[in-house]
């Protein structure tokens, strides 16, 4: 039997504004920005250092309810050790780290302003990146990303679009996205009602929008979906797709149905093989919870700050 953790979870205000970063990340005004998956978008901290890849179909991603009180969309959250959150291609990276640890390492005032976005020390920039992997994102996304302002790391509530080069961190969080150098950090509650800057893409919908929740536990292997044929690739954290493998057990989720019912995504197996949108994933090995990004809950934060919908508990299936 497979045996299904639940990776949605809550993120009450409080979490959400925990973690903080530098620049104005305390203040979360209602405008929301839009940015399509090249642009580089307002104030780039340095050029693109996305790669270019196989594009991609996103998957469906089940619609978030309405929050109780009516003032909004709910966003949901998934944790980043979910395996089939994020795509790339077989031994290739979808951003260049090194020509990113470069553009920086050149101008020193952009480096102070990024270390501050991204909550590390200006010497630690370099070490940093590269312990990062890159990945694509496969559902449009909320964080606080940053832009490069008057010298210093301007923060901003945003959407990403699915199939945006990002790097993440040995949790599964998006730090860096790579079409504009800029840092990124985990989404805070807006303080009034939210007001999308910036041009929707085709596809776009608020109630479809996620957020990557930082998994309990350091994650040693991403279990990523092959943009070309839909596989699964075991990509170590920290590598750019140089060690890329073929997982020897599949995780019991179908790659296709990832986002397609929150409450019931897999866990992080150690898995290998093709999954087929027709096919049934295969039987899973036992896994090690302890090895295993688990989540406690499967609530839904309310995007205007208010309460939490207590309406969707865990559903653990055996």
């Amino acid at each position: 039997m497979h045996r299904l953790y639940a990776a949605a979870a809550a993120v009450c205000v409080g979490l959400l504004a925990t973690g903080c970063g530098g620049g104005d990340r305390e203040a979360a005004t209602g405008e929301l920005l839009l940015q399509a998956l090249a642009a580089p978008g307002p104030d780039p901290f340095t050029a693109s250092t996305a790669r270019s890849s196989t594009a991609f179909t996103p998957p469906p991603v089940t619609p978030a309810p309405k929050s109780p009180s009516g003032n909004g969309t709910t966003l949901r959250t998934i944790s980043g050790s979910t395996p089939g959150l994020y795509a790339g291609a077989q031994e290739t990276p979808g951003c260049d780290v090194e020509a990113q640890v470069r553009l920086l390492a050149k101008d020193k005032a952009r480096a102070r302003a990024f270390a501050d976005g991204a909550g590390v020390e200006e010497g630690d920039i370099a070490s940093f990146l590269r312990g990062l992997t890159p990945v694509q994102l496969r559902a449009d996304t909320r964080v606080t990303g940053h832009g490069y302002s008057d010298g210093r790391a301007a923060a901003h509530q945003g959407v990403l679009q699915a199939g945006t080069a990002v790097l993440v961190d040995q949790y599964g969080s998006p730090r860096v996205r790579c079409a504009a150098g800029s840092p990124l950090r985990q989404p805070i509650a807006v303080t009034s009602a939210v007001v999308p800057k910036g041009r929707p893409w085709s596809g776009y919908r608020a109630d479809r929008v996620i957020v990557v929740k930082p998994a309990t536990q350091v994650v040693n292997n991403l279990l990523i979906v092959n943009l070309a044929d839909g596989s699964w690739i075991e990509r170590p954290t920290g590598t750019g797709g140089e060690e890329d493998a073929r997982p020897e057990v599949l995780p019991p989720v179908d790659a296709a149905e990832v986002f397609s019912d929150l409450s019931r995504t897999g866990s992080a197996g150690t898995g290998a093989g093709t999954p087929s949108p027709s096919a049934a994933p295969a039987e899973p090995e036992p896994l090690d919870p302890a090895a295993v990004g688990q989540v406690d809950d499967q609530e839904v934060v309310d995007d205007l700050g208010g309460g939490l919908d207590d309406d969707h508990p865990v559903r653990t299936v055996a």
